[in-house]
Parts: C-alpha cells; sequence; structure tokens
C-alpha cells in the first residue's frame, strides 16, 4: 500500500524568493515562510505570538514556466502543501541545529504584498504555475 506524507502552510513569505540553478537543467525557487500561531496567556491575559519558519523549495526544469517567482515576494500570504522534512546543519557557534523544510507541489497566492494600487489582489491558483516540471530532488546544504 502506498504511503503520503503531505503538509499543509498557510503564512507569509518572509522575503522575496531567490532562484539557483542547479545540476542538469534544475532551477530551485527558495523562500521562507512564517506561520504564526497567536494566543492569549491564561495567567496573565497578555497576547503571545509563536512564529515557526519553514524554508520552502519549488523545483522547475530550465524553460519551464517561472510566472510564480514574480509572486513570491516579501510579505505575499500563501498556501502551500508539499513533502515536509527536517535538516540538521552546524551552526556558526558549533551547535547543531535543525529547521523545517517543504519541497512545494502546490502553490495559491492568498493575498499578494503590498505593491502599486494597479497591482491585482486576485487569488492566483496553483494550476496557474504547475507546468508538470515538480519531480522529488535532494537539496544539497547550500541551497539557502
Amino acid at each position: 500500500m502506498a504511503t503520503v506524507f503531505e503538509t499543509r502552510i498557510i503564512g507569509n513569505i518572509g522575503k522575496d524568493a531567490v532562484l539557483k540553478s542547479m545540476d542538469r537543467g534544475i532551477i530551485a525557487i527558495n523562500f521562507p515562510v512564517a506561520h504564526n500561531k497567536n494566543w492569549r496567556d491564561k495567567k496573565t491575559g497578555a497576547s503571545k505570538t509563536k512564529t515557526t519558519w519553514v524554508n520552502c523549495t519549488i523545483w522547475k526544469r530550465e524553460g519551464s514556466n517561472m510566472r510564480i517567482v514574480d509572486f513570491l515576494t516579501r510579505g505575499t500570504m500563501v498556501e502551500l502543501v508539499g513533502t515536509p522534512y527536517a535538516k540538521g546543519y552546524a551552526a556558526e557557534d558549533g551547535s547543531i541545529r535543525t529547521e523545517i523544510r517543504l519541497n512545494v507541489t502546490g502553490t495559491n497566492i492568498l493575498r499578494a504584498a503590498h505593491r502599486s494600487e494597479d497591482d491585482s489582489d486576485d487569488i492566483l491558483e496553483s494550476e496557474d504555475f504547475n507546468d508538470g516540471s515538480y519531480e522529488d530532488f535532494t537539496i544539497h546544504e547550500d541551497d539557502f
């Protein structure tokens, strides 16, 4: 029996997407997404927020439709679906840290970042950008 390990995240992009050319004509589109959990502390009544950052990658082949990059800008609210995984790395202070990563298979732009008044805030469906070029590739340490 086949298994599925898929995650959906809704959050805001933390910085503009960065393109990186990989071997074999593959392009990695990398960007961080913040998910904020808000709650009120029961003891003090103070509002609290915990932000979880997820480093996301959309994989494309050279020559494929790259229109999605125009919308992956800081402040844009997105809904992403993909395969999550954790990755460990050595920090500058020598400690071992982990990060959450997501290989994105589906993208919806929910609210565009504030731009000029001419820009549209229409919701863009993943079909507008998915040209079938996604494959599950391994991310290397220097991807971000």
